[in-house]
């Protein structure tokens, strides 16, 4: 299945103050999961943030909730349980992934994402735990579970399909 960026929503998951310095490689994450959501922004595929326990582990990072049209509050580590799934537009049933802890909140969100019938997508590039071997085990179970496996490039691509999208130089620029 090639993405359509018209039928796409991206959720970036918890990309938090606090939780962030405690990511593996989180520095990179959060380099290609602002970078996808610029991707998405240029090409009008609409962005949600979700924030686990924002009074424990601060808002998402301001750079990240500024490319966000909404972010969400939750309390669940399945954001689905917590509003996310009400959140998205009907008449867009690809949900592409980016975020933050890929075993518990990236993981039970994808997973409610998919119980609801949405193609799911997670972006493997802009994923992250706080050790390899819980994001290697996150990424295993969650293709297994039906999730297409992306990278940030994979998915610019294939929202424009095509060199003469009109902006298909702007996304390059992001790409570069």
């Amino acid at each position: 299945m090639l993405h359509s960026a018209a039928a796409s929503t991206l959720v970036l998951v918890d990309f938090q103050q606090r939780l962030m310095p405690s990511i593996f490689g989180g520095d990179r994450v959060v380099a290609e999961a602002l970078r996808l959501a610029r991707i998405a922004r240029l090409l009008q595929v609409p962005t949600i943030g979700t924030e686990q326990n924002p009074e424990g582990l601060g808002e998402s990072l301001p750079e990240i909730r500024q490319l966000c049209a909404r972010t969400l509050a939750k309390h669940h580590f399945d954001g689905c349980e917590d509003g996310l799934a009400d959140a998205l537009a009907e008449d867009r049933r690809t949900v592409i992934v980016a975020g933050c802890e890929a075993h518990v909140c990236v993981l039970q969100t994808a997973m409610g994402l998919l119980s609801r019938g949405l193609a799911l997508t997670i972006v493997v590039d802009a994923i992250g735990s706080r050790t390899e071997r819980n994001l290697n085990t996150a990424m295993e179970r969650l293709a297994k579970a039906g999730a297409t496996l992306a990278t940030v490039e994979m998915i610019a691509f294939e929202w424009m399909r095509s060199s003469s999208h009109p902006q298909f130089r702007d996304v390059l620029k992001l790409i570069r």
